[in-house]
């Protein structure tokens, strides 16, 4: 137990200073949406996930056990719909929230995923850690109503406003593949290795 403390203090410290500079929204990306047209909000949404360190480590998070191509796919596709739903729903309707509040839950769930990916639910609560899959929806949807948070600070105008909306979640899907092409390569090339084979082991 003692050991898991430390495991999950250490992965907080790292966690903390990385989600407070992730998703900066600059007055660079509101001149290029302004001036361009929908493939500007694919652009912005590209770079805002590439940016994304929350997004990514969560997801770095859910892949790191996988050893199945299929799986990743599966899980990072019901990852995509929950975040769609909410970035897409929420902008379209005007639904907003504090936007620190949504930064903190996104936090938790990084947080969450390192406690389950160290078995955090057995050796604590003697039980068997929620279902992973509908927790990676649940997950997302969260991480898709701090994407539409980001999306809403912008200037949107009302010409085109839900093609807007779409291409921003088009470019984030993007960005999401060219980022987790890397990721999904050292994760798998990582589990051919004894170090993997003893992190595994001592979670």
């Amino acid at each position: 137990m003692k050991r898991l403390v430390q495991l999950l203090t250490l992965l907080a410290l790292l966690v903390t200073p990385l989600l407070l500079t992730a998703h900066g929204v600059t007055d660079a990306d509101q001149q290029i949406l302004s001036e361009g047209g929908l493939f500007a909000y694919i652009l912005v949404g590209a770079k805002h996930m590439v940016t994304g360190y929350d997004h990514l480590l969560f997801l770095a998070g859910v892949i790191f056990y996988l050893s199945s191509f299929k799986d990743i796919v599966r899980f990072i596709t019901v990852f995509t719909i929950g975040h769609s739903i909410t970035l897409i729903g929420a902008t379209y309707l005007g639904i907003k929230a504090d936007e620190h509040l949504i930064d903190a839950v996104i936090a938790l769930s990084v947080l969450y995923k390192g406690f389950e990916n160290l078995d955090g639910f057995k050796k604590w609560f003697q039980t068997e850690s929620p279902n992973l899959l509908l927790m990676v929806f649940v997950f997302g949807l969260i991480h898709g109503f701090g994407l539409s948070t980001r999306l809403q600070s912008f200037s949107l105008g009302t010409e085109q406003f839900l093609a807007k909306i779409i291409s921003f979640n088009v470019g984030v899907e993007l960005g999401q593949i060219v980022a987790l092409i890397p990721i999904v390569f050292l994760i798998s090339r990582w589990q051919k290795y004894k170090s993997y084979q003893a992190f595994y082991k001592a979670a």
